[in-house]
């Protein structure tokens, strides 16, 4: 059961105000902890270093300083203990307010505001008509694919000629502006692919006709949107050795290819092959657009009201969300701001539209839950539970273990996210078992989903922003 109780007050702009009370018997428990915490690096006579007692160090420092050391980590479990309580689905950070801090035995008062899911008004979301291509994979997909392959399996030979764009370098720069050298303006033994665009426009293209040995100065103008503020619209210069001069060389179409690949016995079984795998990709791209399109029908027949700052918000927490899962791939969000040239606020405008289409399916998909009456059975979760725990070449883990974590997250509070996700995939499933497919636009030819993905993909039944940081708590524990 939740520590933390709360009144609910609904304001304007899908907004509202939360007065929430933390119960006095665990805020003391905080207390006690942060007191540890602080006696822990306490000399006080007649007491071993870190062994001091919490009522000790409350007469050395004061309830005041331990108190604010306890707000300052208890605040945000409570936060969201509060968010539960409330059964918000909220959307962007809150304004969090303290009230007076308490007297022993008194509960913690806070308050905040925040913004939530905006409410949907569904109209006849029965029967729509949603656009469904036809699966369609040309000879053209299969040779680009192979093409892919040659690439991935390509090797790089020293040559001795001029560099020509596809080539690749191997450089020693210094660059400097106004004479001065900069940090971060200097690489030895720097692999460049000519023609890649990794480095600032106009550099690369100088380094063209060079031969090994040569010394050559590249000038380039960084762009006046230069992530680096400091730097946008200056002149400068690179003092550049070039090492060595490399050719892509790509292995011949034919049958040693196809046993380098995978062990395929000939060109034309691997070809089967990834015939079959981009069929198999296509049929599910085709069929999660058309679960999307579904959806978007849906929302489009409903009222809902969504303000612009709510969009902004959610787009905020989509770029977080992005850039959290850049840093669990070892990606520095940094990095690929400064690769794209752009900057974090920039990314965050740009995909407004796409905050404002998830926020009018998760408004639409939480419509159809309630309307349906639609519940989610522990056994439900726990299979969800053991679908996301699934790891290649691992044991799938226990019952117990899926148990043991369900009812570590029921007692805090926390399955909610859980229950919601499902509901809302059963959501999608009733619209879509009475959708009507059309006949989808000619579209433009595009570059073809690459077989090698089509094992990698995972079924997406809401837009994958929609899917919050937090619910990397239903990894089962053991």
């Amino acid at each position: 059961m939740s520590a933390v109780k709360t009144d609910t007050e609904e304001l304007e702009n899908s907004r509202v105000r939360v007065q929430a009370k933390v119960e006095p018997q665990a805020f003391e428990r905080q207390l006690a902890s942060a007191a540890e915490e602080i006696g822990r690096d306490m000399r006080v006579p007649g007491f071993r270093k870190g062994k001091v007692p919490a009522q000790v160090v409350l007469q050395q420092v004061g309830r005041g300083a331990i108190v604010e050391e306890a707000v300052r980590r208890g605040l945000p479990e409570w936060y969201e203990d509060a968010v539960q309580d409330a059964g918000l689905a909220v959307v962007g950070s809150p304004d969090l307010n303290m009230d007076d801090l308490p007297d022993k035995g008194a509960p913690l008062s806070f308050s905040f505001e925040v913004a939530v899911r905006p409410q949907a008004r569904l109209g006849d979301w029965r029967g729509v008509e949603a656009p469904r291509r036809d699966p369609e994979v040309a000879d053209e997909d299969v040779e680009a694919e192979i093409g892919r392959l040659r690439e991935s399996l390509a090797s790089l030979e020293t040559v001795e000629k001029a560099a020509e764009m596809g080539d690749y370098v191997v450089i020693d720069f210094v660059g400097s502006l106004d004479g001065e050298p900069f940090e971060g303006g200097d690489a030895r033994g720097f692999l460049l692919e000519l023609g890649s665009d990794r480095l600032i426009p106009g550099f690369e293209e100088q380094l063209v006709g060079a031969y090994p040995g040569d010394a050559r100065e590249v000038r380039v103008v960084f762009p006046e949107d230069y992530q680096a503020e400091h730097m946008a619209g200056q002149e400068a210069s690179f003092a550049v050795d070039v090492k060595e001069v490399k050719a892509k060389k790509l292995p011949e179409a034919d049958d040693d290819l196809a046993i380098e690949a995978g062990g395929y016995e000939s060109l034309d079984e691997l070809r089967s092959s990834l015939r079959e795998r981009l069929s198999e990709a296509q049929e599910e791209a085709i069929e999660r657009e058309f679960r999307d399109a579904a959806v978007d029908a849906v929302a489009e027949k409903a009222e809902i009201d969504v303000p612009h700052d709510l969009v902004h918000s959610k787009a905020h927490d989509m770029w977080h969300q992005t850039s959290h899962r850049f840093s669990q791939q070892g990606l520095d969000p940094a990095q690929y701001l400064q690769f794209a040239n752009k900057t974090e606020e920039q990314v965050i405008t740009e995909s407004e539209p796409e905050a404002e289409r998830a926020l009018r399916q998760e408004a639409t998909l939480a419509a159809v839950v309630k309307e349906e009456g639609i519940e989610v059975s522990d056994e439900e979760m726990l299979d969800a539970l053991r679908r996301a725990s699934a790891q290649p070449g691992q044991a799938e883990p226990s019952e117990k273990a899926l148990r043991r974590s369900l009812e570590k997250a029921r007692k805090k509070g926390q399955d909610g996210v859980l229950r919601e996700d499902i509901a809302m995939r059963k959501a999608v499933d009733l619209i879509v078992e009475s959708a009507k497919p059309i006949p989808a636009p000619k579209a433009e030819p595009r570059e073809p989903v690459p077989a090698v993905q089509a094992q990698e993909r995972e079924e997406i039944w809401t837009p994958e922003e929609d899917k919050p940081e937090k619910k990397e708590l239903w990894t089962p524990d053991g």
